[in-house]
C-alpha cells in the first residue's frame, strides 16, 4: 500500500484566512518547490469543507498569466489538491476546465521555458479531470483494489479496449511532463539539489505516484483482453505499451539517480522487459511496483497570530515584596515592639492592601482583556462572514458573467443560426424553384428532342429525296448541258452549212448578175437572141428569188436556232437557280429541325 499522506489522521485548526496565507505562500513567484506544510494546509482545508470552493475562489484571482513560475506552482498545487484533497474537489475543478485550459494555451504559444511545461502540465490535469469524471471506480489518486479494477472493466470486451486507450492516454500525458521537464534540465546531482532544478522536479513526485497505478492497471486489462481477443488483433496495444514501458523506465532510472527524490519518494524498479502477453502464466510473474513516501519529520511551524496580545505577567506569580524588606532590615525581633515595628507592621498592612488592590486590577485587567478578546474574535468573525460573503459574491459574480456570457454567446449562436437556417430556406427555395424549373425545362427537352427524331427522320427522308431529286436534276443539267451543246454544234454546223451555201448563193447571185449584165450586153449587141435572153432572164430572175427566198429561209432558222439556244440557256440558269434555292431551303429547314431556337436560346 502506497503510504501517503492522509488528512483523516491529522487534524489540525482551520480557517478561511489561513487557507489564503497557505495559498498565497505555496503559490507564488520564487523558483522554488511548494512547501509541503502550506500544501498539506490547503488540502485540510478542502477536507473541511468537503471540496475546493474557497481554494478556486482564491486562485481564480491570481495573476497567472503575468509569471509562469506562478502558473507552474498553481498546476502542482492543483495536481496534489486533485490526488489528496476531497472526493468532492474533482467537481469543482471540473466546473473551472475552461480557465485551466485558458492558461495553458496562452504559454504555450509564448516561448518560455516554464511556459512549455505550464502548456503540457495543464493537458495533463485536464485529462485527469476527464478520466475521473468518466470513471468515478478511481479515486484521483488512482489506488484502488484489483477486484475494484475487475468491476470497473466489466465484461464487455469493447468497455475493456475502451478502457486501456484512456489510460494509454493517461499514461502518455504523464511520460510526456516528465520528458518535458528532464530535456529542460541536467541530470547531474548539482542540478537536483538548486532551487531552481527542484522547483521543476517537485511536481514529477504525483507524476511517479499515477503512473505506478497506470502501469499496473494497464498490465492487467491488457492480460484480461488477451484472454479474449486474438494476438493479431491486439498487436497496436502491445506496441503502444512496448513505447511506454521503456519510457517509464528509463523515467523511473533516471528520477532514482537524483539526490532530490531519494529522501522525498522511494522509486520502485521496474523489470528488465516488459511482459509477455502471449503467455497467460506471465501474469503470475507481474510484480505490482509499489510507491512509498518516507514519513517525514514535522516541519517547525511557527503559529501565524494575526493579532499578538500581551497581558503582562502570569497572574499566579507572587509578589514577594515581604522577602526583600526581610533581607534588607532583617529579621523582625517579635519580643521587642518598637515604633520601627510598628512601622514595619503598618508598611505590611499597606503592603498587603496594595497587594489586594494589585490582584483586584489585575482581575479586572483580566476581565477586560477576555472583554476585548470577545470582542476581537466577534470582530474577526464578522470580519471572515464578510470576506467569505464577499468571496461568494465574487465566485457568484464570476459565475453570473460567464453564465452571462455563456447566455450572450448562445443568443448569438441561435442568432447566427436562425439567420443561416433562413438563408438555407431561401436557398432551399429558390433551389427547389430552379429544380422544378429545370425539371420542366427537361421535360420540354425530352419532347422537343423527341420530336426531333421524329422531324430528323422526316428530314432524312426528304434529304434522301432531295439528295435523288438534286441527282436527278443533276443528270438533267448534264443531259441539258449535253442536249445545249448538241444544239450549239448543230446549229453552229448548221450556221455554217448556211453560211456556205449563202456565199455560195451570193457567188452563184454575183454569177447570175454577171451573166445577166453580159446578157445585157449581148442584147444590146444582138436583137436576136433577145428573146432567149428573155426567158433566161426571166428563169435567172426566178432563180434569183427563188434563192433569195432561200438565203432569207436560212436566216430565219438561223435565228430561230440561236433563239432556241438563248431559251436553252436561259431556261438552264433558272433551272439552276431554282435548284440552288430548293438545296438552301432543304439545309435551313434541316437545320432548324437538327437544332431548334429553343434549344439555342436555352444554351
Amino acid at each position: 500500500m502506497e503510504a501517503r499522506f492522509s488528512p483523516i489522521n491529522q487534524i489540525l485548526p482551520w480557517c478561511r484566512q489561513d487557507l489564503a496565507i497557505s495559498i498565497s505562500k505555496a503559490i507564488n513567484t520564487q523558483e522554488a518547490p511548494v512547501k509541503e506544510k502550506h500544501a498539506r494546509r490547503i488540502i485540510l482545508g478542502t477536507h473541511h469543507e468537503k471540496g475546493a470552493f474557497t481554494f478556486w475562489s482564491y486562485a481564480i484571482g491570481l495573476p497567472l498569466p503575468s509569471s509562469s513560475i506562478l502558473s507552474w506552482k498553481f498546476c502542482h498545487v492543483l495536481h496534489k489538491v486533485l490526488r489528496d484533497g476531497h472526493p468532492n474537489v474533482l467537481h469543482d475543478c471540473q466546473r473551472y476546465r475552461s480557465n485551466i485550459r485558458e492558461i495553458g494555451d496562452l504559454w504555450g504559444h509564448l516561448h518560455d521555458r516554464y511556459g512549455q511545461l505550464v502548456n503540457v502540465y495543464t493537458k495533463l490535469l485536464l485529462t485527469k479531470i476527464s478520466f475521473h469524471l468518466k470513471h468515478p471506480q478511481f479515486p484521483a489518486g488512482l489506488e484502488v483494489t484489483d477486484e475494484v479494477l475487475e468491476k470497473a472493466a466489466g465484461t464487455d470486451v469493447n468497455n475493456i479496449f475502451q478502457l486501456t486507450v484512456e489510460m494509454f492516454d493517461y499514461m502518455d500525458c504523464e511520460l510526456k511532463l516528465s520528458e518535458s521537464v528532464f530535456r529542460q534540465l541536467n541530470t547531474a546531482i548539482a542540478v537536483s539539489q538548486m532551487s531552481s532544478g527542484q522547483c521543476r522536479l517537485a511536481p514529477l513526485i504525483q507524476v511517479i505516484q499515477d503512473c505506478s497505478h497506470l502501469y499496473h492497471y494497464t498490465v492487467k486489462l491488457l492480460f484480461k483482453l488477451h484472454s479474449c481477443l486474438p494476438a493479431d488483433t491486439l498487436q497496436g496495444h502491445r506496441d503502444r505499451f512496448h513505447e511506454q514501458f521503456h519510457s517509464l523506465r528509463n523515467f523511473f532510472r533516471r528520477a532514482s539517480d537524483m539526490l532530490y527524490f531519494k529522501r522525498l519518494i522511494q522509486i520502485p524498479r521496474l523489470p528488465e522487459g516488459p511482459p509477455n502477453f502471449l503467455r497467460a502464466s506471465a501474469l503470475a510473474e507481474h510484480i505490482k511496483p509499489v510507491v512509498v513516501i518516507p514519513e517525514e519529520a514535522p516541519e517547525d511551524e511557527e503559529p501565524e497570530n494575526l493579532i499578538e496580545i500581551s497581558t503582562g505577567p502570569p497572574a499566579g506569580e507572587p509578589v514577594v515584596v515581604a522577602d526583600l524588606f526581610d533581607q534588607t532590615f532583617g529579621p523582625p525581633n517579635g519580643s521587642v515592639k518598637d515604633d520601627r515595628d510598628l512601622q514595619i507592621e503598618s508598611l505590611k498592612r499597606e503592603v498587603e492592601m496594595l497587594r489586594s488592590e494589585l490582584e483586584k486590577i489585575k482581575l479586572e485587567a483580566q476581565r477586560y482583556i477576555a472583554q476585548l478578546k470577545s470582542q476581537v474574535n466577534a470582530l474577526e468573525g464578522e470580519l471572515e462572514e464578510q470576506r467569505k460573503q464577499k468571496q461568494k459574491a465574487l465566485v457568484d459574480n464570476e459565475q453570473l458573467r460567464h453564465e452571462l456570457a455563456q447566455l450572450r454567446a448562445a443568443q448569438l449562436e441561435g442568432e447566427r443560426s436562425q439567420g443561416l437556417r433562413e438563408e438555407a430556406e431561401r436557398k432551399a427555395s429558390a433551389t427547389e424553384a430552379r429544380y422544378n424549373k429545370l425539371k420542366e425545362k427537361h421535360s420540354e427537352l425530352v419532347h422537343v428532342h423527341a420530336e426531333l427524331l421524329r422531324k430528323n427522320a422526316d428530314t432524312a427522308k426528304q434529304l434522301t429525296v432531295t439528295q435523288q431529286s438534286q441527282e436527278e436534276v443533276a443528270r438533267v443539267k448534264e443531259q441539258l448541258a449535253f442536249q445545249v451543246e448538241q444544239v450549239k454544234r448543230e446549229s453552229e454546223l448548221k450556221l455554217e452549212e448556211q453560211s456556205d451555201q449563202l456565199e455560195k448563193l451570193k457567188r452563184e447571185l454575183e454569177a447570175k448578175a454577171g451573166e445577166l449584165a453580159r446578157a445585157q450586153e449581148a442584147l444590146s449587141h444582138t436583137e436576136q437572141s433577145k428573146s432567149e435572153l428573155s426567158s433566161r432572164l426571166d428563169t435567172l430572175s426566178a432563180e434569183k428569188d427563188a434563192l433569195s427566198g432561200a438565203v432569207r429561209q436560212r436566216e430565219a432558222d438561223l435565228l430561230a436556232a440561236q433563239s432556241l439556244v438563248r431559251e436553252t440557256e436561259a431556261a438552264l440558269s433558272r433551272e439552276q437557280q431554282r435548284s440552288s434555292q430548293e438545296q438552301g431551303e432543304l439545309q435551313g429547314q434541316l437545320a432548324e429541325r437538327v437544332w431548334p431556337p429553343q434549344m439555342q436560346q436555352h444554351y
